[in-house]
């Protein structure tokens, strides 16, 4: 056949995408009419019950009489409410990410002794495969960290001797914790080498020292200087453990699950969850927000008058403002009602930080944004449901006062998430046993085949 140009090619993709819309819309009374659970949600916008886990829970409102009704969100890990973690580690002034993540993979609580050798396990893990990083990272930067995150994480199947899923429980809580203890000297290599390439900076590799925490460990490798201080590292950790789990219907973890639920590997069930978490409808939306706040502080002249953030908020969702998509990142989730208590809680660590760092003008424009959202939505869209921040509203504040690059916020969220991940998978390989096919309405199947030459 004769070579075609890539103009020719441009034009006969073009021209089917035209063609595409049409038979590629599918309306939504077509979900009403057949009931089906649209985005695996019922119609009252609570989750479709799709399993069973001991690892994470939430709730984000009770049912009275058959409704819906708001209530102060609670977040719990293996049954204990995070907020009495976080008290519990901050009150004795230690980090607290690990303990939440032994607590998350094994169920309970580690004694002083058992946290310790946990420590020392992990520490022994971070070091990655001989020429992984020149091999799999410096040899193909990519502009994004998540998806060279993922494609890390998948290409460490190679490096298993024997990767495939095992009945040996031993065996996949190994490679379960190599991976939490990988993931965050990748993601740092990832952003190193990012740097270098396509920011034409130096390249800087900083070793995981011994006897730093994951947060403190983090700071110190993509740092130029590798220092941080003492309360940096606090702030961080805290970060972490608030992001380390949600739940197994979260987007990634039920991502996980399925992938894991056909059988196949944990790298590439876990590459999957780290796909699922880029999106800016899940992790991604941190950065989203941060995106969404650029054009708010450049937009709106004063930030202290509220009918002039009111005004383009309302513009933001007419899609006349910010990125034009129409959406105000950071509010309302799809749990939680009145409040979402990760939110409560870093939302409180950045009022603090910013009245440290001067930067407490813009902290007030966050809060000011949070306050009068529901109001926008009511008068635009008529929408008066309650409409809480959720997680993303503060979180990549603190990575901003915390002078950490926005390319680094979604991988810092999977780095904490990787926990609740590998804790899901090991749930879901020894307690599954189908896999899960839920089932699609099909429509439009009357169609006839006809033959090439009357087409």
């Amino acid at each position: 056949m004769a070579e075609i140009s890539k103009a020719v090619c441009k034009e006969f993709v073009d021209s089917r995408a035209r063609e595409l819309e049409s038979s590629i819309k599918i309306e939504k009374s077509f979900y009403e009419k057949n009931d089906v659970k649209h985005g695996l949600r019922n119609k009252d916008g609570t989750g479709v019950m799709a399993g069973v886990t001991r690892i994470g829970s939430i709730q984000g409102y009770y049912m009275r009489d058959g409704e819906k009704t708001d209530m102060e969100g609670k977040l719990y890990y293996r049954g204990i409410d995070v907020a009495d973690i976080v008290n519990g580690f901050l009150s004795e002034d230690r980090p607290g990410f690990e303990e939440t993540a032994y607590l998350l993979i094994f169920g309970n609580l580690p004694d002083k002794n058992s946290l310790e050798e946990f420590h020392r396990i992990l520490e022994k893990y971070r070091e990655l495969p001989d020429r992984f990083t020149e091999d799999m990272i410096l040899a193909a930067p990519s502009v994004n960290i998540m998806n060279k995150l993922a494609s890390c994480v998948l290409a460490l199947y190679t490096y298993d001797d024997k990767p495939e899923i095992d009945s040996d429980l031993a065996k996949e809580l190994d490679r379960a914790l190599h991976l939490l203890s990988w993931c965050p000297v990748i993601a740092a290599n990832a952003y190193a080498a990012k740097r270098h390439y396509h920011g034409k900076e130096g390249l800087y590799l900083h070793w995981p020292r011994e006897g730093l925490s994951m947060a403190e460990n983090f700071l110190h490798s993509v740092r130029h200087d590798g220092s941080f201080t003492k309360e940096e590292a606090r702030l961080l950790d805290l970060c972490m453990v608030l992001h380390a789990e949600h739940g197994g219907g979260n987007n990634s973890a039920f991502a996980c699950r399925v992938l894991t639920s056909s059988g196949t590997d944990i790298y590439s069930a876990i590459s999957a969850a780290i796909g699922s978490l880029k999106g800016p409808r899940h992790g991604g939306a941190n950065e989203k927000v941060m995106d969404m706040f650029s054009y708010i502080e450049r937009d709106v002249k004063d930030w202290k008058d509220e009918d002039e953030i009111f005004d383009y908020l309302a513009k933001i969702i007419r899609r006349e403002a910010a990125s034009g998509d129409g959406l105000i990142y950071g509010m309302g989730h799809a749990v939680y009602t009145a409040s979402d208590p990760r939110a409560v809680m870093l939302k409180e660590l950045a009022k603090s930080l910013a009245e440290e760092k001067g930067m407490l003008d813009e902290f007030e424009l966050f809060e000011t944004v949070e306050k009068l959202t529901p109001q926008v939505f009511s008068r635009e869209r008529g929408f008066n449901k309650t409409l809480c921040a959720n997680v993303d509203m503060y979180s990549g504040l603190v990575y901003k006062m915390l002078g950490i690059p926005q390319d680094l916020y979604t991988p810092l969220f999977a780095i904490a998430r990787m926990a609740g991940w590998c804790a899901h998978r090991l749930e879901e390989v020894f307690n599954g046993g189908r896999i899960m096919r839920p089932a699609y309405k099909a429509i439009g199947l009357d169609e006839a085949y006809l033959p090439l030459s009357v087409r």
